[in-house]
């Protein structure tokens, strides 16, 4: 088992076979990085994937957008911030001095009769969405550093947010199923025709990624049964598209979503990514109830790494690297990423500890 490469290893974890260690991958802020090179622990341009050699990587190569052609449109600044008009309609605020989802100010889709007029007709599977030389560098890439290259994205959820806004969605699925069942349908067509134009021209990746947030602290966004009725079906549409072409698929999940859980995993999931502490979700419990049918991928509290605290980080990996590595379907990462208070230090004992716990004999 010795001496396996990235992409055998996440090719085994994410069927439950034997490996010689859990996989590793993990996400950072942007501020994160600067920190590090201002503090002169890493070279500027430095690719952390390269520099903790994790297991695998990502390139997301579909431009969802209404209109994909439209950069963002400045509306206004000032010292702190910057709001945008973006090409979905929407106006959206970022900060300067960090790394935050943007402030959502408002939306030109709002109900059935926005979507006909200003969306539909412009969701089109065209060439021009899709970014050919930056997906065909990212697995070649990949192939040369022998990691497991996911084509990732957004899913049918995170699209339609993006052009109505939580609020217009949710009482969408409340008051009008029919518009929001119709708009997953669009978007998981679409996804499927341009998976087929990219993967025709440049071949196929080696599994799917899916970005999905689906919850928030507590709670999911949707009942079960609404998310079983109007947002599972074009899950299992996309997921049985990439299972057609041997492709495993992750899906990223923020929020407490386990409720939902049940209903991704018989929608096909291969893996689960995130599960994030802080908003109810317990990777020991999901592990316990979930672990012989899926993968599992993150589920580490981030907040002692983001206080620098080694003997806090110490007992959550110690607590948990153990359970979850029995049946060799789990991959090191906090639960969501690593934010900019993060020492270089601390970040490696957290991947050197995990790493060590989680070899097997």
């Amino acid at each position: 088992m010795s001496g396996m490469c990235g992409l055998e290893r996440m090719s085994r974890i994410l069927r439950h076979l034997p490996v010689d260690r859990i996989g590793v991958s993990e996400e950072f802020w942007s501020f994160t990085l600067s920190h590090w090179v201002e503090q002169g622990k890493v070279p500027a341009g430095t690719d952390t994937t390269d520099l903790f050699d994790f297991d695998l990587d990502k390139f997301w190569p579909l431009n969802l957008a209404i209109h994909y052609d439209k950069a963002p449109e400045l509306v206004a600044e000032d010292e702190d911030t910057r709001t945008t008009l973006d090409g979905n309609g929407a106006t959206l605020r970022t900060y300067k001095s960090h790394a935050s989802t943007p402030e959502h100010i408002s939306y030109s889709i709002a109900d059935r009769n926005d979507w006909y007029e200003k969306a539909k007709p412009f969701l089109k599977a065209v060439p021009e969405r899709i970014n050919f030389e930056g997906y065909r560098r990212m697995r070649s890439k990949c192939a040369e550093k022998g990691r497991f290259f996911f084509c990732s994205g957004v899913n049918v959820f995170e699209s339609m947010h993006p052009i109505a806004g939580h609020e217009n969605l949710l009482m969408g699925m409340a008051l009008d199923p029919e518009w929001v069942s119709e708009m997953a349908g669009v978007y998981s067509d679409m996804m499927i025709n341009l998976w087929e134009i990219l993967f025709e021209r440049e071949g196929k990746p080696d599994g799917i990624w899916f970005y999905e947030d689906m919850g928030f602290k507590g709670r999911p966004f949707m009942s079960p049964d609404m998310y079983r009725e109007l947002i599972m079906p074009s899950h299992k549409k996309t997921i049985d598209f990439a299972h057609s072409l041997g492709l495993p698929v992750v899906m990223h999940s923020c929020g407490f979503v386990e409720p939902l859980l049940p209903n991704m995993v018989e929608a096909g999931i291969d893996c689960l990514q995130a599960m994030e502490v802080k908003a109810g979700m317990d990777l020991l419990r999901i592990y316990r109830n979930f672990g012989e049918k899926i993968a599992l991928m993150g589920g580490l509290d981030v907040r002692p790494v983001a206080k620098n605290d080694l003997s806090g980080i110490k007992r959550e990996l110690e607590s948990k690297i153990p359970v979850v590595k029995q049946g060799f379907g789990y991959i090191l990462h906090t639960d969501h990423s690593i934010p900019e208070s993060t020492e270089y230090d601390s970040y490696r004992y957290f991947l050197e500890t995990g790493l060590e716990l989680g070899r097997y004999e």
